[in-house]
């Protein structure tokens, strides 16, 4: 397969993976975009544990509301600096737990990231937490959250 420069820029965009890096893994496997894909994936998500000690001060809490407005979530997602949280792709993740949480009722924070996302059933909350650290460079971690119900009675 051909080394574009589009092939490179979305794998980029896809991985948080720096341009040289993406190109010279394209190059090591014969411009295979899945193979390429995969190792790249994999190496954020190692940096993305070595993040794992680093403090999150700062984030956002996010919420969803559904069905009707009988079901609620708040959720905190912490980061490392302000300027991530107001990074889109934070944005994005934070609106996703919370709307993951509307649907699942999570027991505990453990629970939550051991589940597969609604979206995505090929990916736990874990792994979309890991790829966000990967394309940030900072360290992210969920917080508290809560979940209300009306009930009818």
């Amino acid at each position: 397969m051909k080394i574009t420069v589009d092939l490179i820029r979305k794998l980029k965009e896809e991985t948080g993976a720096p341009v040289i890096r993406v190109k010279k893994v394209l190059e090591e496997v014969a411009g295979d975009r899945d193979k390429a894909f995969t190792i790249l994936q994999k190496e954020g998500f190692e940096k993305a544990e070595t993040k794992g000690e680093r403090v999150t001060a700062e984030g956002r809490v996010f919420s969803y509301v559904h069905h009707n407005g009988k079901i609620a979530t708040l959720v905190e997602v912490l980061c490392e600096t302000d300027f991530v949280a107001k990074n889109e792709l934070f944005q994005e993740l934070g609106k996703s737990i919370a709307l993951q949480i509307s649907f699942s009722n999570p027991k505990d924070t453990k629970d939550l990231l051991d589940e597969e996302f609604i979206k995505d059933p090929t990916k736990k909350i874990s792994d979309l937490i890991k790829e966000v650290i990967a394309k940030t460079g900072e360290n992210i971690r969920l917080g508290k959250f809560a979940r209300i119900e009306l009930s009818n009675g």
